[in-house]
C-alpha cells in the first residue's frame, strides 16, 4: 500500500522539533517570539517566522488528528456564543462542549440569527452517526429554530444558569485574544481557534475532578497520543 506523503518533507528541522514548537505555542499563552526564545535556550536557532509557518501548516492538521482520536463525546451538549471584535467589527464565536467540558467544535460568524445557528448545527453534526440526548443553551431564540429543524427529537433546555460549562470554555480564548492583541481577520481567528481548541483541550482535562494518579495517567496518555500523531513515523 502506498504511503501518504510526508508533510515534513523538505523541512530542515526534524518532525519532533516542529511538533514541540507547535505544542508550546498552542498549550501555553506564548507568542512566536517567546517560542523562539525557549528553543534558543536549548540551542535550537530558528526564527519566529519559521515557527509561525509551522503553526499555520501543522496546527490544523495536528488538531484534526487529535479530534479523530478522542473518545465519543458525551450525550449532553452545551452551546453558547460570545462576541469577538475583529478589525473593529463585531463577530460571534459559536462554541459547543459536552458535559465534561470537551470542545466539540467552534465557528466564527458575523451574525447570531437563525441562519447562523443552523450553519453551526450542521457543522456540529457533520460526519456523526449519533445525536445528543440533551441540548443546553441560553435563551437566544435562534437555537430553538435550528433545533426544531435539525434535531427535532432532542430535549432542549434553555437557561442562562445551566450553561456555565460552555461559558467557562471561552476563558482560554479570551486569554489568547488578549495576548495576541485581538484577531486580525475572521479567517485567521477561525484557523487559529479551531486548532487551539483541540490542542489545548487535549492537554487540559478537568483536573479538579481527578485524583492525582488518574490525572498523571491521563497526562501520560495525552503525550503518547500527541507523539504518535504529530511525529513522523519511520516505515521500514
Amino acid at each position: 500500500m502506498r504511503q501518504p506523503p510526508n508533510p515534513h518533507h523538505r523541512h530542515r528541522f526534524p518532525a519532533e522539533l516542529i511538533s514541540h514548537a507547535v505544542w508550546l505555542y498552542h498549550v501555553f499563552s506564548l507568542s512566536f517570539r517567546d517560542v523562539e526564545l525557549l528553543l534558543a535556550e536549548r540551542g535550537v536557532i530558528v526564527s519566529y517566522e519559521s515557527i509561525r509557518q509551522w503553526c499555520l501548516k501543522f496546527g490544523a492538521c495536528f488538531a484534526d488528528k487529535l479530534r479523530r482520536r478522542r473518545p465519543r463525546p458525551g450525550d449532553k451538549w452545551h452551546l453558547d456564543e460570545v462576541f469577538v471584535r475583529i478589525g473593529g467589527v463585531l463577530h460571534y464565536l459559536w462554541r459547543a462542549v459536552d458535559q465534561d467540558g470537551v470542545v466539540l467544535d467552534i465557528l466564527i460568524q458575523s451574525r447570531r440569527d437563525a441562519g447562523a445557528a443552523k450553519r453551526f448545527f450542521k457543522r456540529l453534526l457533520k460526519g456523526l452517526q449519533y445525536v445528543p440526548r440533551v441540548l443546553i443553551t441560553d435563551k437566544l431564540r435562534s437555537y430553538g429554530v435550528a433545533k426544531r429543524e435539525l434535531l427535532p427529537g432532542v430535549e432542549h433546555r434553555k437557561s442562562r444558569y445551566l450553561n456555565n460549562r460552555a461559558e467557562n470554555s471561552h476563558r482560554p480564548t479570551r486569554r489568547r485574544e488578549r495576548q495576541m492583541q485581538r484577531f486580525k481577520s475572521s479567517l485567521q481567528a477561525q484557523r487559529f481557534l479551531s486548532a487551539h481548541a483541540f490542542i489545548y483541550g487535549h492537554f487540559h482535562p478537568r483536573r479538579h475532578r481527578m485524583a492525582a494518579n488518574r490525572y498523571r495517567s491521563s497526562r501520560a496518555k495525552a503525550f503518547k497520543v500527541w507523539q504518535q500523531e504529530t511525529c513522523a513515523q519511520v516505515v521500514a
